[in-house]
């Protein structure tokens, strides 16, 4: 096997890939080294329409079509027999109007190996068990399913391993995030009551004086995701016993009417429990971080896989810089950017679990124009500065809950 490559890339999910694909399509040489064997399972499967602007410049899009994943046309909240719906058809900013919810295990598949189908080398079963990074070439030491270890000299690596978080792990980089530590407990049912309307959308209900929330996340072979997500005490009660907590509260949900009373799991609860976390920096001399080894956030807004496909290209687009020797400012051209769209999410994280959003959402005095603003930022175009709620969002959103209350 090839042992030079000018970017080592760790893990194959949409950032990697997303990543790799930049990368190919600049003329570089990739390697995908992927810890796991795909498909694969793993949570967070309701894209958002901003994910579709980098599938379609990459010409990774047909290949996720082809798939037949459930179209996503909007969101809807639900609080104390309260609703507020948003329609990515209706938005401020110019983007699309639908995505897709998907099973991650096709998703994933479907795009690493599309990479691999336009020129990176994919290899799955390979644990990267050291990193050794200085000014001029880096080396990347992995062991393959069969226990052999192999090392691989490269320009750039690129760390997309997700929750493995390669690089932040063996290079100290972890540190906690300041909100509670919360959890989640999910399965995935056969959705046999569902309607078309609730076939387009995902729903989120939250409960518990707005410190817990449910989501319900449809696909297309008539199955759906459900979890419950809340404080971590509260989340392993729901998971005890075999799920007895969380199936008694998702087959009773005030606001879905029933759909899933006595619904049959397709498979036993699972639970994640601690999983925001953040680093001290996002690149440093010969790698760059990108997908949730740089920050995951709460899963309330569906950001995780957006944020993690627009890293995955801002990434890569710095390195492909770096490599051709042109000039690049990592911090100003990834760093800050990354953060800018981070941040504009994490304002909306905070201002659901205080009140805020809820404020907003379920306000009589609804105004239009403030709502498609809004409904930009739900679609994941946090990167658009002529949108208030983004270039001012550690204000707006508090300001508009302000005047609404008078």
């Amino acid at each position: 096997m090839k042992t030079n490559y000018d970017v080592v890339v760790i893990g194959a999910g949409p950032a990697g890939s997303v990543a790799a694909t930049k990368l190919l399509k600049e003329g570089h040489s990739v390697i995908m080294l992927e810890k796991m064997e795909f498909p694969r399972f793993v949570i967070g499967e309701s894209l958002l329409p901003h994910c579709m602007d980098y599938l379609d410049e990459l010409d990774l899009l047909q290949d996720v079509v082809d798939q037949n994943f459930q179209l996503k046309t909007g969101v809807c909240f639900y609080e104390n027999k309260e609703k507020c719906d948003f329609l990515f058809e209706d938005q401020f900013t110019k983007g699309w109007s639908y995505t897709y919810q998907v099973k991650r295990a096709d998703f994933d598949y479907t795009l690493a190996k599309s990479a691999e189908k336009k020129g990176a080398t994919l290899a799955f079963n390979a644990e990267v068990t050291n990193v050794i990074t200085s000014t001029n070439s880096q080396k990347v030491s992995y062991k393959d399913g069969e226990g052999n270890e192999h090392e691989i000299s490269c320009n750039y690596v690129i760390d997309a391993s997700g929750y493995g978080r390669v690089i932040p792990r063996m290079f100290d980089l972890e540190t906690p995030v300041k909100t509670p530590p919360r959890g989640a407990v999910f399965a995935h049912v056969k959705d046999s009551n569902r309607t078309d309307k609730a076939g387009r959308n995902i729903f989120v209900h939250a409960f518990n004086n707005n410190t817990a929330w449910m989501w319900s996340i449809p696909f297309s072979d008539g199955t759906t995701s459900v979890g419950i997500v809340g404080e971590k005490e509260f989340v392993e009660n729901c998971y005890a016993n075999e799920g007895e907590k969380f199936k008694e509260l998702i087959y009773s949900f005030p606001g879905l009417e029933g759909r899933y009373s006595n619904a049959d799991l397709v498979f036993d609860p699972k639970i994640i429990v601690n999983y925001a976390v953040s680093v001290k920096q996002l690149y440093g001399e010969g790698y760059i971080l990108c997908g949730n080894s740089t920050e995951f956030l709460d899963p309330i807004f569906s950001s995780g896989v957006t944020l993690a496909i627009s890293s995955g290209y801002k990434a890569a687009t710095v390195v492909s810089k770096k490599i051709k020797g042109e000039a690049v400012d990592f911090e100003l051209e990834y760093s800050e950017v990354l953060k800018k769209g981070i941040n504009v999410f994490r304002t909306f994280v905070l201002g659901w679990y205080d009140g805020t959003l809820g404020t907003v959402f379920f306000t009589k005095k609804e105004n239009e124009g403030f709502k498609k603003q809004i409904c930009s930022v739900l679609a994941g175009y946090v990167w658009d500065d002529e949108n208030p709620f983004v270039r001012k969002h550690d204000r707006a959103l508090k300001n508009l809950a302000k005047v609404i209350s008078m």
